[in-house]
């Protein structure tokens, strides 16, 4: 398949394979997460894990030290990647015997889909409450679901966007948007995959003709967008939520129009030296209490089928999470992508 030979009825086919889920699914008090006797014994004495993660390090912190308040005699260590660059130090360590990781958490389900082979079976206490679409391999867990939202700095932008749609119109023209690449790892992938099957075929080339500014990944974009180099940006709500919390002049929002979302793929290597402070961590970061730090902590969402809490700013009536169907999520990737760049003047 071609970029040139993508038709509208196969985007439109892709789109109905993929399907969106409401948000607004049941809640109920999450229960606090009681690990095995056993394990808690073998991961005190194992004290340490290094784990290594491609969220923001300022997320990944967060969730260690939250992480730490329940289990303080385990020293976690972290190694923090963009997407691409995490895969390729994985896929070489594991290729020498090297692989120094205990965890790994990836925002690509199909780069670790991948490299499967080099991970442990592994299966949380509460596997059965998660989304089977938010699952491409029994070996790997979503410890982090993210959403996209729109942010905007509030002392530059006095009419701000109201959805997706509001991002192609000319008045946010010449570089007031910013836009992290398409070919910046899998969450974007899933933005920009949302963009063309749900917003419109044409979307990418109307929204292109704002001369938006590109960006490598999140990070730099959100900081431009604090020091008003740009005025609006799609970013996801994780970062964006954390430098409003933290005193950026910012406002997010989620669009009307959906919520891309995107499961990550966390796993333990075979070769981990700290396997069971390894499975005590991820355990308590998929259990309903690890997920509601996630959600009320940092502004993530959860890919389990009941959310311990409702997330702020999602009106269960308005907002739905789109989650790509990951046949069509590989499939597409190269040739869209390759349309994007063009469509973008972006080279690699």
């Amino acid at each position: 398949m071609t970029g040139s030979k993508i038709t509208r009825r196969q985007a439109l086919g892709a789109a109905a394979a993929l399907g969106t889920l409401a948000i607004g699914r049941p809640t109920h008090a999450a229960t606090a997460f009681t690990p095995a006797p056993a394990l808690l014994d073998a991961a005190r004495k194992e004290g340490k894990l290094l784990l290594y993660g491609a969220s923001f390090t300022e997320v990944l912190t967060e969730t260690i030290q939250s992480f730490n308040k329940r289990f303080p005699f385990i020293r976690v260590e972290l190694t923090r990647l963009p997407g691409g660059q995490l895969f390729t130090r994985v896929q070489t360590e594991a290729a020498s015997g090297k692989l120094l990781a205990d965890v790994v958490e990836h925002s690509d389900r199909g780069l670790m889909q991948g490299i499967e082979d080099i991970f442990a079976n592994y299966t949380p206490p509460n596997g059965s409450d998660y989304l089977p679409s938010a699952l491409v391999s029994p070996k790997f867990w979503p410890t982090t679901t993210a959403g996209w939202c729109i942010s905007y700095n509030t002392e530059l932008v006095k009419n701000p966007p109201k959805n997706w749609m509001d991002l192609t119109k000319p008045e946010y023209g010449n570089g007031m948007i910013g836009q992290v690449i398409g070919p910046s790892g899998g969450t974007t992938w899933t933005r920009v995959m949302f963009e063309r099957l749900v917003l419109g075929e044409d979307y990418w080339a109307r929204q292109a003709a704002t001369k938006p500014r590109l960006y490598p990944s999140g990070a730099p974009l959100s900081d431009s967008l604090i020091r008003g180099e740009v005025s609006i940006a799609p970013l996801v709500h994780n970062i964006a939520s954390q430098k409003k919390r933290d005193g950026a002049p910012i406002e997010n929002f989620f669009p009307p129009e959906g919520i891309p979302v995107i499961p990550y793929a966390s796993g333990i290597p075979k070769t981990a030296k700290n396997v069971n402070a390894a499975k005590l961590f991820m355990d308590w970061l998929l259990s309903e209490e690890g997920q509601t730090h996630l959600i009320r902590d940092q502004g993530n969402l959860t890919s389990l089928k009941i959310w311990p809490i409702q997330p702020v700013g999602l009106d269960p009536a308005k907002h739905k999470m789109w989650i790509p169907e990951f046949k069509p999520f590989q499939e597409l990737y190269k040739p869209w992508l390759e349309e994007w760049n063009k469509t973008y003047g972006y080279r690699q």
